[in-house]
């Protein structure tokens, strides 16, 4: 899928998209320092879409639960080479998973064709502005706190609403800086400042958020509430992610970010066969 083929997608989703995350990082909380050599993760980046991915989800700075920032220098050194490599051999989609803004500019600049960032413009107010300037498709994820704090006690009086809330505002301030309505995408940040039941409630209650109008991106990726349910270490919950992608998929989800391609390009096949979808 090229960026034209995905704008147009995103005027008129009729179909899930998966996005394949490539961590190159030390610390990432399921593959951190697996991808952190230029080639290999130029490697895995090439397999994932031989699997089936539609589009790669580069970052450079771990948010798993604790993580402190990285410095801007560290994540460009890790995540420009990368993406030169990628573009080199293949012209898939790219996206580059930052609240940076000069972070952004140096990706877009090095090949990248969109932005994902898991702030939703509330960390940097120079993102908005470079966004609506490249006129490039951009994921806003809601998030309580940074990833440092986010998981200490979070709390919602009423979650779905609060997060349709945010992202009411973060919405209108995007598009008030010239960011176009039709490249905007939703991420409701499963695992970002949510309870163990805040995130099963984001999936049963998702479409909520899709009806919001906007193409919505589930990421539930052997994150903790699936660890915690079954009691398993992170490398065991592929059929957790699963099932959590299916049914975000049948309550609206139209793009979904995995580990684990191969096996969820089987799932979303079979659940859109379900659904009539294809």
């Amino acid at each position: 899928m090229n960026i034209t083929r995905f704008q147009s997608w995103l005027k008129a989703p009729s179909h899930t998209l998966i996005m394949g995350i490539l961590n190159v990082t030390p610390d990432s909380f399921s593959d951190g320092g697996k991808f952190a050599d230029r080639k290999i993760a130029r490697d895995h980046a090439l397999q994932m879409i031989d699997e089936g991915a539609d589009m790669i989800d580069i970052g450079g700075e771990s948010s798993r639960p604790g993580a402190e920032p990285v410095s801007m220098d560290e994540e460009l050194n890790r995540t420009i080479p990368v993406i030169e490599a990628i573009r080199q051999k293949s012209d898939c989609l790219i996206s580059i998973d930052t609240y940076k803004p000069t972070v952004a500019k140096a990706a877009l600049d090095a090949g990248a064709d969109m932005v994902n960032d898991i702030s939703g413009f509330t960390f940097d107010n120079g993102m908005a502005p470079l966004v609506a300037k490249r006129n490039v498709p951009v994921i806003l994820m809601h998030i309580k706190g940074i990833p440092r704090d986010m998981q200490k006690d979070p709390h919602y009086d009423n979650l779905m609403r609060e997060i349709r809330q945010f992202f009411k505002n973060q919405v209108a301030s995007a598009k008030a800086k010239g960011v176009s309505d039709e490249m905007i995408i939703l991420d409701p940040g499963i695992g970002f400042g949510k309870r163990l039941e805040d995130n099963f409630e984001i999936i049963r209650e998702l479409r909520q958020i899709c009806a919001m109008g906007y193409p919505v991106l589930l990421g539930p990726s052997r994150k903790s509430f699936i660890g915690t349910v079954l009691d398993l270490p992170v490398e065991e919950r592929l059929e957790g992610t699963l099932a959590s992608i299916t049914a975000g998929i049948i309550n609206g989800a139209k793009m979904v970010r995995v580990h684990d391609v191969k096996e969820t390009r089987r799932a979303v096949t079979i659940t859109e066969k379900i659904m009539g979808m294809i």
